[in-house]
């Protein structure tokens, strides 16, 4: 029997995933080790491996058959963009994406002007503003605090996550639309779907009956 690979995101996302995975009877006692330096930890009863990556890596993984399965945020499914199934929604790491920014920037939105857009996330935001709201923007790539973007003039708004919307408050910006709701997603390798169909589909199924 061929192993089945599981790519899981470094962080409370992982660790979530591993509780659900063991309601199921899927246990990897290797990675409890919080002190083991190893790779790859494996299941050999089972025939499972796991392997922990940087999120935005996880569909990549995925897509090129390196990991079967992969559980990922909704927003790095839509902006890396692979090809790939999304077969679950895990219910946990809820948030949004939304366009933010100071309450005077909410007329620009409709207004039919070129605006910037400060974001972590280009693809969604290009898609959000020009075949939503077909409005024509320019969009400016950053990776550290978005929020700083519209307070110091390098953009009138920003697309990016909102949890709780605090960090938002706190610098005088505030959601203006919201694009999409967010969460933990199970994603799995085309090929595989069909090679390990019966198996994979399994864990898919127990895995919503206990999500219910």
């Amino acid at each position: 029997m061929e192993y089945i690979t599981f790519a899981l995101p470094k962080g409370r996302l992982a660790l979530q995933t591993l509780g659900f995975l063991e309601k199921i009877g899927i246990t990897c006692e290797e990675m409890k080790d919080k002190d083991s330096r190893k790779l790859i930890f494996t299941n050999e009863d089972l025939k499972i491996k796991f392997f922990l990556a940087k999120a935005t890596d996880v569909p990549t993984y995925v897509e090129y058959g390196a990991a079967d399965i992969g559980v990922v945020g909704k927003d790095t499914i839509l902006e890396e963009d692979r090809d790939l199934y999304e077969v679950l929604d895990l219910k946990v790491g809820k948030c949004r994406m939304c366009v933010a920014g100071p309450a005077s920037a909410k007329p620009l939105l409709n207004s039919g002007q070129i605006i910037r857009v400060a974001t972590k996330y280009p693809r969604i935001a290009k898609d959000y503003f020009q075949n939503r709201k077909h409005q024509t923007v320019e969009i400016i790539k950053l990776n550290g605090s978005i929020e700083l973007a519209p307070i110091v003039g390098l953009s009138e708004v920003i697309v990016d996550i909102v949890e709780t919307g605090t960090t938002l408050r706190e610098n005088g910006l505030e959601v203006l639309e919201e694009i999409l709701p967010l969460s933990a997603r199970m994603v799995v390798n085309q090929v595989s779907m069909k090679m390990e169909h019966e198996r994979i589909t399994d864990i898919i199924d127990r895995l919503r009956k206990e999500l219910q």
